[in-house]
């Protein structure tokens, strides 16, 4: 079996271990799976991306994929714990040595948690370029300012990856510039200039939104050259719409297999539904749709492990994910007629879960906005 295979087996009896029940269960209560992370920390799975001399694996994003994708697959919601994967480039390819030495290994054992992306600001929704929270620099600290919404996972966090403006808008060249990048302890931030407050949304998403009044931090919780940090994080963009995109074919898969099975199980006017072309013909749509989606994200994992640019493999691969997953959810839920809004079924929580992708991390015509000027080659449509 090869390496990815292995993967992939092990994901998945580790996922039997924590049925559709225990997922159920946490969103009753709005809770963290703790147990859940704890076990893939453990077992290393949270660690695949980080070098193996910080204590990590030291795979690729296919190895990643993989493991948030049989999640996605087995019925879980690897939502809650996904950033660690997709935030870690920021920190192996611009952080110090020194930030590599102090977080690294510690998150490598499951002793630290990186899990939430400081980026998406009220009035900036993506235009990523026009957020305004400000991280001044006075001395040997910098004093940040500002509002961050939409940010998940905080309040399960010690660490925030945050990007901020550290030069006014007026007084820059080009708008990507001026932007920094800073890892933030959570544990020391709160109550000292960081106030979080939950937002209520429709899936289990632990979605926060923070509120910066002068919190201080040390100049070394800035993550490379101060002003660069728009294009540290596009790589870690890129990583996000990839691992999503594998998180949106597991949940594809999930509601392919749930529906295939329910309607050859499932007798009405003395036979089975699935012999009704009408039942049987959405779902191998379905079917076909994710596999296409499945080989791009395949190729756009391979590319960026490869260090290839792969812009255009990483938007296609989220917006045809995520487009099937929505389908597969829809068809699933219409071939389970009634029993599909049932909560025991699972298949109305998966399919709340799987609807944030085609909004998030970013939205379906944003990326076709960038297919039509950067591959097409058309006049820029905003």
């Amino acid at each position: 079996m090869s390496e990815l295979g292995s993967i992939r087996e092990s994901i998945i009896q580790l996922c039997n271990k924590f049925p559709n029940k225990y997922w159920r269960e946490l969103e009753k209560t709005k809770g963290y799976p703790d147990e859940f992370v704890k076990v893939l920390s453990a077992e290393g799975f949270l660690s695949v991306l980080i070098p193996e001399n910080f204590g990590g694996a030291g795979l690729g994003l296919e190895a990643a994929g993989i493991i948030l994708e049989e999640i996605s697959r087995s019925g879980g919601h690897p939502g809650a714990f996904h950033a660690q994967m997709y935030t870690m480039g920021t920190i192996l390819n611009h952080g110090s040595e020194q930030q590599k030495q102090n977080y690294l290994p510690a998150i490598a054992e499951g002793k630290l948690r990186l899990q939430a992306f400081g980026v998406t600001e009220p009035a900036a929704g993506t235009d990523t370029t026009s957020i305004s929270t400000f991280a001044e620099r006075k001395g040997e600290k910098y004093i940040i300012n500002g509002q961050k919404v939409w940010i998940s996972r905080v309040e399960h966090s010690d660490l925030l990856l945050l990007l901020a403006r550290t030069t006014p808008k007026d007084q820059i060249k080009h708008k990507t510039d001026g932007l920094s990048v800073f890892l933030v302890d959570i544990r020391e931030a709160v109550d000292s200039g960081l106030t979080i407050r939950p937002v209520e949304t429709m899936v289990n998403h632990h979605t926060t939104e923070l509120f910066f009044d002068n919190l201080e931090i040390p100049k070394e919780a800035l993550i490379g050259n101060e002003g660069e940090g728009f294009k540290y994080i596009l790589d870690g963009m890129n990583a996000e719409r990839i691992l999503i995109a594998y998180e949106c074919i597991g949940d594809a898969k999930f509601f392919i297999e749930q529906s295939s099975s329910y309607a050859t199980e499932r007798e009405v006017f003395g036979r089975a539904i699935a012999k009704n072309q009408g039942i049987q013909f959405p779902i191998a749509r379905c079917y076909v749709q994710m596999r296409s989606a499945e080989l791009m994200t395949q190729l756009a994992a391979k590319k960026f492990d490869a260090g290839e640019p792969c812009g255009e493999e990483a938007n296609m691969a989220k917006l045809l994910a995520s487009e099937t997953s929505w389908e597969a959810g829809d068809t699933c839920l219409q071939t389970y007629g009634g029993l599909g809004m049932a909560k025991e079924y699972d298949i109305e929580r998966k399919f709340r879960e799987t609807r944030l992708y085609r909004i998030a991390p970013i939205s379906t015509n944003l990326i076709l906005s960038y297919i039509g000027e950067h591959v097409l080659g058309m006049p820029r449509s905003f």
